[in-house]
């Protein structure tokens, strides 16, 4: 804070925002207003409290506040629009002497910005309003906040190029409402007057923009108001920038009829006037010179046209071609569409009439079934009929997701298949590449110098004094050729072993490859025939007839009645338990897998 004394009133509205909620901050900053604009203050005092103000960082509260949507906090948008003339009034006259880049590079900006967003908001409800008295308060507000903009820009003169370089400012200008226009229409003005040269410090494209905009609005609308503003602005610019005369006279053509067609007659005849004779004054400067121009462009024009005349006459038989052979084409393609269409719509409904006759078959034979049946069995018959569809269901599902598992199984096969082929190719390319390649010469190490030997001969014998050999007696060297016999033994052993597992895991890898070709290889079910159950059929007779006993117990099991498989209390003495049955299918060897 600063060592200064400060004004009071600013100490104890500081020390008010830093203890208070933030959504009560609003309106505790509207005490800047009577702060601001107390009588008895002077010039250099008001100088004094503004820079209390921006040193404790009030300045920023209120900067940060016009970000906010002002719809949910407490005083509304009328607290928003008296903040933003509180925030232009404590920036014009503030000099600020500590880090002034920080508050004309930066804050300034900001605030414009800010200031600008704010007046969009309330243009945008004061549209949408219905109301008559939301309206007025609405536009209201936005004219205090664009007053607010015109007094900061008018205290700092070099925020007007920032003003108009602000997207937020061409959004508010380019509107159809006659209120807001002539509002921000006369901050233009404003901007003009306070620095004649700003149109011609902007890019080009925002001058075209904010031009193009002041013409639309001659051309669009018929209202004097309108008409007025936009006709003073626009002979505002052309006397204050020479220049742009000459814009408006190329870029514009019909902007003299424009004027003395429609405008003359609205009460503001002497400034259309005016204007037009400051674009018939330019016009009849480079009127020799637009002249020959014109001319040259009609006779390039004139050439140019006749060239591709010419040129689309040559090409007119084959475009008439090609289109007759696209248009058949396509005829031809609707025609297939809808013969196809319709014959899948009669196939549809002739497997749907197949479908009720063979409903209404089977219900009929169902019927005459059920007459020939005794009365007391109806029950256990349709019992017995359940069973037998739901054994029927299930056996298709399973078929079909055994099929589809397969499917599955037999692309992956493929691929592995297809991978160990690859693999087999590679080593043997590159066992052939090895092979083919030629054995250098070996050539021996280079033969030591007298010299050299001595003096390796002396450092071997330094080494042998100083690290001297442990003796080892004859029962040591016995033990240590006992325990190198035994681990030899060991590692023999174990590598047969190895070599036995490595065998048998070979011989069970080859026996499942060949069941695996048997089933990719094996035709449908319904192409199978007793030949082709040779195959599958095991050569051993204990393997089949081990299968033939399992298969016996399998079907005594699944005979059983219900209540025989509920628990170990129910079972009979020549009842068969699931170990066993398990115990039998384990010991089966199919495929190579038990």
């Amino acid at each position: 804070f600063p060592m200064a004394a400060t004004d009071p009133q600013v100490l104890a509205l500081a020390a008010q925002v830093t203890e208070s909620r933030e959504q009560d901050i609003p309106l505790l900053l509207l005490k800047l207003k009577g702060i601001l604009s107390s009588p008895s203050l002077g010039h250099e005092e008001s100088q004094k409290i503004k820079q209390d103000i921006y040193d404790y960082g009030l300045t920023q509260y209120c900067l940060l506040v016009l970000k906010q949507d002002h719809s949910q906090l407490c005083g509304g948008w009328a607290t928003a629009a008296q903040l933003a003339e509180i925030l232009s009034h404590c920036c014009v006259g503030l000099e600020v002497k500590e880090d002034p880049e920080e508050f004309y590079k930066k804050f300034l900006p900001s605030a414009i910005d800010n200031l600008l967003l704010l007046g969009k908001r309330l243009q945008a409800r004061f549209i949408r309003a219905i109301k008559d008295k939301e309206k007025q308060d609405f536009l209201h507000w936005f004219q205090i906040v664009t007053d607010a903009i015109c007094w900061l820009f008018g205290g700092h003169i070099q925020l007007a190029t920032c003003v108009l370089q602000n997207d937020r400012f061409l959004q508010l200008l380019i509107t159809d409402d006659v209120e807001t226009a002539i509002i921000m229409m006369s901050v233009l003005h404003n901007i003009l007057k306070i620095n004649s040269s700003v149109l011609l410090q902007i890019d080009e494209e925002t001058l075209h923009s904010v031009l193009d905009e002041l013409v639309y609005k001659l051309s669009s609308t018929t209202n004097p108001a309108v008409g007025s503003a936009a006709t003073k602005l626009m002979l505002l610019v052309a006397k204050f920038c020479k220049q742009l005369v000459q814009l408006f006279t190329a870029r514009y053509k019909g902007l003299k009829g424009l004027l003395s067609k429609q405008w003359t007659g609205k009460g503001f005849d002497r400034e259309i006037n005016q204007l037009l004779d400051l674009l018939n004054l330019e016009q009849s400067n480079g009127k020799g010179e637009i002249q020959k121009q014109h001319q040259a462009a009609c006779i390039i024009q004139a050439v140019w046209r006749g060239f591709q005349t010419r040129k689309r006459l040559k090409k007119l038989p084959q475009a008439v071609i090609t289109l007759q052979r696209s248009f058949r084409a396509k005829r031809k393609q609707e025609l297939l569409h809808l013969t196809k269409q319709k014959e899948d719509e009669a196939l549809k409904l002739q497997m749907q009439l197949q479908r009720q006759r063979a409903m209404r078959l089977f219900h009929e034979r169902q019927l005459a079934s059920l007459e020939l049946v005794h009365a007391s069995q109806v029950n256990k018959y349709m019992e017995e009929m359940e069973e037998k569809s739901a054994l029927t269901i299930q056996r298709f599902w399973r078929g079909y997701r055994a099929r589809r598992i397969f499917h599955q199984q037999k692309q992956s096969l493929k691929e592995y298949k297809a991978a160990v082929i690859i693999q087999r190719a590679a080593c043997k390319f590159l066992e052939k590449r090895r092979r083919r390649r030629p054995l250098s010469a070996w050539k021996g190490p280079k033969g030591l110098t007298d010299e050299q030997r001595l003096a390796l001969q002396q450092k071997v014998d330094d080494y042998i004094k100083l690290h001297p050999a442990s003796q080892m007696s004859e029962e040591m060297s016995k033990e240590l050729h006992m325990k190198a016999q035994e681990k030899l033994a060991r590692f023999l052993l174990r590598s047969r072993l190895d070599q036995r597992a490595a065998q048998r895991r070979e011989a069970l890898l080859a026996q499942v490859n060949t069941d695996v070709e048997l089933l990719m290889n094996a035709p449908g079910l319904a192409e199978t025939t007793e030949k082709d159950l040779g195959a599958f059929m095991s050569r051993s007779i204990p393997v089949a007839t081990k299968a033939r006993q399992t298969h016996n117990t399998m079907l005594k099991y699944t005979r059983w009645p219900w209540w025989k498989k509920l628990g170990d209390e129910f079972m009979e003495d020549d009842v068969i338990s699931d170990d066993a049955i398990n115990t039998e299918l384990e010991a089966l060897f199919i495929g190579g897998r038990k």
